[in-house]
């Protein structure tokens, strides 16, 4: 059987151009360019299997793990034709939408999937004649503006995300500065210091002693972020990153680590200016994305090799988590009790305290819950916001635990 071709009648790069403009739609960075190439490698590749055209279109429209979801979600509504194939080879394929019905036995959509599947508005044959001229006011209003400041992150749509995401670019975490062990020279008071006065004095040979003084250095003391990136975590911790990597460009030292089996620090990629290309590089280094959670083990090889490192000064360490842990706890009161111990203050952001019924019944949970001083949720923008006037507050006014229901 020959293999159809782009040119052949036009339906079959019809196809893919109306699938890239659903990836599009549901935010994925998909450009004329991803669509040239994505027919010119199903050319190459062929259709005769599902599997190679899923892969031929998934090595051209994703590139970051973090679109893996949507895409495979995306790809299996929209071609979930069983004789799609065939037809496509026959070039007498229509475009192909989401039915109105939806089977039973379906997964529920993502949310930005459903937005981007959803037809557009049919014009009105009225108002054809006016004239095309249309003003934008890209403002938001007072209401819309409060709407999306309490949306949960998962419920959000695609172009409410990226709202979301250019507010938390402007964002800013003012942590109390604290007093350090170094000194400074202060000319409007505080403690003598005796060594400059002593060499003042020696300038008219002991005649006079003119007092010289200092004060204590303060500085923001070191942010440590741990996030956990597993399969229950995956919504909030793809916009969290933006917070982190606008974090860490606002202010210095600022450690970023990202944990699900394994701990990866990613630092150093948080640093780079361009948010899409620190993700990108973010999403390189990650291997288990999505995946189970090792809280346990994790927090023990943070402990282990990097605490020292990045604890020093009263650092406040953020850990991001829903605390389901697949090892049950085990380990893991120990070690949340060392990780205690060596920093500051150590904040808990839980997506799931959102919930009014939340009870602390998994192991996970209840094996973290004795060692933190904050206890909160971290689930749109609002609570972005308490997290920051949590932080602008003397130490001795934040130590908060909720109190649960055994």
């Amino acid at each position: 059987m020959n293999e159809p071709k782009a040119q052949a009648g036009g339906t079959f790069t019809e196809n893919i151009l109306h699938f890239a403009r659903t990836l599009r739609r549901a935010g994925l960075p998909v450009g004329p360019g991803r669509v040239i190439e994505a027919i010119r490698a199903v050319e190459v590749a062929g259709i005769r299997r599902r599997d190679d055209f899923y892969w031929t279109l998934h090595s051209v429209f994703v590139n970051r793990r973090d679109q893996w979801d949507i895409f495979d979600q995306a790809f299996h509504v929209f071609w979930r034709n069983p004789e799609i194939l065939k037809k496509m080879m026959d070039m007498m394929l229509p475009t192909t939408f989401l039915d109105s019905t939806k089977r039973d036995d379906q997964p529920e959509l993502n949310r930005r999937l459903s937005d981007a599947l959803a037809p557009s508005p049919a014009p009105d044959p009225e108002k054809e004649g006016e004239s095309e001229e249309i003003e934008i006011n890209a403002t938001l209003t007072a209401s819309d503006n409060e709407l999306l400041q309490s949306k949960d992150f998962e419920s959000m749509t695609a172009e409410e995300m990226e709202l979301a995401k250019k507010a938390m670019a402007s964002m800013q975490l003012p942590i109390l500065s604290v007093k350090t062990r170094r000194h400074r020279a202060d000319f409007h008071g505080g403690a003598i210091d005796m060594r400059r006065t002593l060499r003042a004095s020696l300038r008219s040979g002991g005649a006079s002693i003119p007092l010289r003084f200092k004060s204590r250095v303060t500085r923001h003391p070191p942010l440590v972020i741990l996030c956990d990136i597993s399969g229950s975590m995956t919504q909030y911790s793809r916009m969290l990153l933006h917070f982190m990597h606008a974090l860490t460009n606002d202010r210095d030292r600022v450690h970023t680590f990202v944990f699900g089996t394994r701990l990866t620090n990613i630092t150093r990629y948080m640093k780079y200016r361009d948010v899409d290309a620190a993700l990108d590089a973010v999403s390189e280094k990650v291997e288990d994305w999505s995946g189970g959670t090792r809280i346990g083990a994790t927090i023990r090889e943070f402990n282990k090799f990097w605490s020292r490192r990045v604890l020093g000064q009263g650092a406040v360490v953020l850990l991001i988590s829903d605390g389901l842990d697949r090892d049950a706890g085990e380990g893991l009161g120990v070690e949340m009790e060392r990780l205690h111990k060596s920093c500051r203050q150590l904040i808990w952001l839980n997506p799931l305290l959102r919930y009014q019924g939340f009870e602390p019944r998994s192991k996970g949970v209840k094996a973290i819950l004795p060692h933190v001083d904050q206890f909160r949720t971290i689930h749109n923008l609002n609570s972005l916001k308490d997290l920051a006037d949590i932080l602008s507050e003397p130490m001795g006014a934040q130590i908060e635990r909720r109190s649960f229901a055994a």
